[in-house]
């Protein structure tokens, strides 16, 4: 399988980073082909021109290759921290800018873009990975956890992925080093459930 890795946080050692870091490790362990990405490193531009939005836009070379790729994979991991229960600045520019119409969902042609669309991407899982500094109790009782519907029902089910698990670790600012450890150790199992060795 080949799959498609996007970590957004800019600092790197993060506990992201080590997250990352064990996927892509896992994964290609497994037998798997890797495409990883970190958003900050590559310098990805968020903003999403005038310019681009029109379906059939012509794309600048960068966001092109990310849209083909994307199109290409049989799997997605994501990961990023929660900040204000949503993705960093930069990953929900990628999500603008790469999981466009005519590229991970369409309407039919009878549709003027308020119906149901149809998911075109590829990828048959979609796997999350988030850290936040917010109890899980209070995430749910006072937030609803966000990230979740985002990710499950906004993205994944909008752009046709069948498949969607996803793991909050937390509280990262207050853990020590064998919480991360063991964190990880999920990490590493939550990857080979979804994408099992080939």
């Amino acid at each position: 399988m080949k799959i498609s890795v996007i970590l957004a946080h800019p600092r790197k050692g993060s506990f992201n980073h080590a997250i990352a870091d064990t996927v892509v490790s896992t994964l290609r362990e497994a037998g798997h082909g890797v495409v990883f990405h970190d958003l900050y490193a590559e310098h990805f531009d968020p903003l999403l021109p005038q310019t681009e939005i029109a379906r059939n836009a012509e794309l600048p070379l960068p966001v092109a290759k990310y849209c083909q790729e994307i199109v290409s994979v049989d799997g997605i991991v994501i990961v990023h921290p929660d900040w204000w229960g949503m993705p960093p600045a930069i990953l929900k520019g990628w999500i603008d800018r790469v999981l466009r119409p005519g590229v991970a969902y369409r309407f039919d042609e009878t549709d003027s873009g308020e119906g149901i669309p149809e998911g075109l991407l590829a990828a048959r899982a979609a796997l999350v990975f988030n850290t936040s500094n917010t109890p899980a109790v209070r995430e749910q009782e006072v937030f609803g956890d966000p990230l979740e519907r985002l990710w499950k029902d906004c993205i994944s089910s909008f752009c046709g992925v069948p498949h969607f698990s996803r793991r909050m670790f937390g509280v990262v600012v207050t853990s020590t080093d064998e919480q991360r450890k063991a964190w990880l150790e999920e990490v590493r199992d939550m990857t080979l459930g979804t994408f099992p060795a080939s």
